[in-house]
């Protein structure tokens, strides 16, 4: 590791690129304190705290949604027009299925088509939400048309700026651009993150007696989620294969290495799924009259209920088998297999091959989702352990951290691949 971040430093076109990556990070955190104009954040404060979806939005925006920044919808929008784009390209729309198939010219297209949607959605987006915070909590000072477009329009050209800087991160520094937005943004709510529980824990008025052994008890499990989310994302189940013995890689007739099948290969993305099934309804309901069934819909989704906790187990569990069979389809890792000329030992080509690995993802992806359950409702569970903890910010700190750990891991990767290849370049130039 040291060697690898000697290596970094002496590399003139490496530091370039993450003092670059550095620049535009600092622009987006600059851009992300520029308040909207006409707006009263203070009046969302209290909004965002007390509703889980509206917190979600706010971690992917890296709390600028709270502050209800230039960059308040965050690249949100076009996250979600790339999950739609991809579930449509899985043989739903032809033509989307056979864009994805047309190499490098294809993405792009499906790129172009993805970030028209992103535009769509993040325009509805804005200006529902402008509405509904301004009825429910007086977010604009002044309420007229003219402001609720104004607003929509600022909040739509900010995520497409967002889009614009991750695009130059891609191109001219390290890492995948949006990924390391998100990052940014998590990593710089941790600050007050950790001093919210401190103050709750330590300095309040009504802080328990054994605070200073329960901010440390909360560190340390901080750094405990940190270290079993790395474990969880490196981890992954080896498939041995073999080349044939015709053709020619006769040569390689013992050569026999390994298919990885990733333990979680479905990342964060089922606990955005559950957070968003289960807040979306309750969000709705917030925006009506209280009656008996908005408050027992309330009650029942509540993340800090243990009833509802079960629920957010069931749905990121359902939601990792969903996604995974998305991201990972046996009969086309067969069918890849068939045409690298490699076999699995023991298992024929074909259709044996395809239910071996549907068998084998289906039994890693349990140990995957009940994992990533239970790092998400940890942070859940703990005030509910320890209620002096209930009312600080701590409530999405387990998908804030799968979030930054996989983006550190891929990051990282990809700095020692650079690595790898400079070294190589100057060995043979030698």
């Amino acid at each position: 590791m040291f060697a690898t971040a000697l290596s970094i430093l002496k590399n003139k076109e490496l530091r370039k690129k993450i003092l670059f990556t550095f620049a535009m990070l600092f622009l987006f955190r600059f851009g992300a304190n520029i308040p909207v104009p006409g707006v009263d954040s203070s009046r969302l404060i209290a909004g965002v705290s007390d509703n889980s979806l509206l917190g979600l939005m706010n971690l992917l925006g890296g709390g600028n949604f709270e502050r209800f920044s230039v960059f308040a919808m965050g690249v949100g929008p076009y996250i979600t027009a790339s999950i739609v784009i991809q579930i449509l390209s899985m043989d739903v729309i032809p033509q989307l299925s056979e864009l994805s198939k047309q190499g490098q010219t294809g993405r792009k297209q499906i790129d172009r088509y993805t970030r028209w949607l992103g535009v769509a959605l993040c325009l509805f987006q804005s200006g529902t939400m402008t509405y509904a915070f301004d009825k429910s909590y007086g977010l604009l000072e002044e309420s007229t048309l003219a402001n609720f477009m104004f607003v929509s329009v600022v909040l739509t050209a900010g995520t497409m700026f967002l889009l614009w800087v991750g695009d130059q991160i891609s191109a001219k520094g390290i890492g995948n651009g949006v990924s390391m937005i998100i990052f940014a943004g998590i990593v710089s709510n941790f600050p007050s993150q950790f001093s919210g529980a401190y103050n709750a824990l330590i300095t309040a008025e009504n802080a328990p007696a054994n605070g200073n052994l329960l901010f440390a008890l909360y560190c340390l499990v901080f750094v405990v989620i940190i270290v079993f989310v790395t474990l969880m994302n490196t981890a992954n189940r080896r498939i041995p294969i073999q080349y044939t013995s015709s053709g020619a890689i006769k040569a390689r007739t013992n050569d026999l290495t390994y298919l990885p099948l990733k333990i979680n290969s479905a990342s964060v993305m089922p606990v955005i799924f559950a957070s968003s099934v289960m807040v979306a309804p309750v969000t709705i309901a917030s925006f009506f009259k209280t009656n008996s069934f908005t408050t027992w819909l309330t009650n029942f989704l509540n993340f800090r209920s243990w009833h509802g906790l079960i629920l957010y187990v069931v749905l990121i569990i359902l939601f990792t088998f969903f996604y995974t069979n998305l991201q990972m389809d046996p009969e086309k890792i067969a069918e890849n297999l068939g045409k690298g000329g490699t076999y699995i030992p023991g298992i024929r080509p074909g259709n044996d091959t395809k239910n071996y690995v549907s068998t084998l993802l289906n039994r890693i992806t349990v140990v995957g989702a009940i994992c990533l359950a239970f790092i998400a409702i940890l942070p859940h569970a703990i005030p509910l352990l320890v209620p002096a903890l209930a009312n600080t910010n701590v409530g999405l700190g387990g998908t804030g951290v799968i979030i930054v750990v996989g983006v550190a891991l891929e990051t990282v990767k990809s700095l020692t691949s650079q690595v790898t290849q400079k070294t190589y370049r100057g060995f043979l130039t030698h």
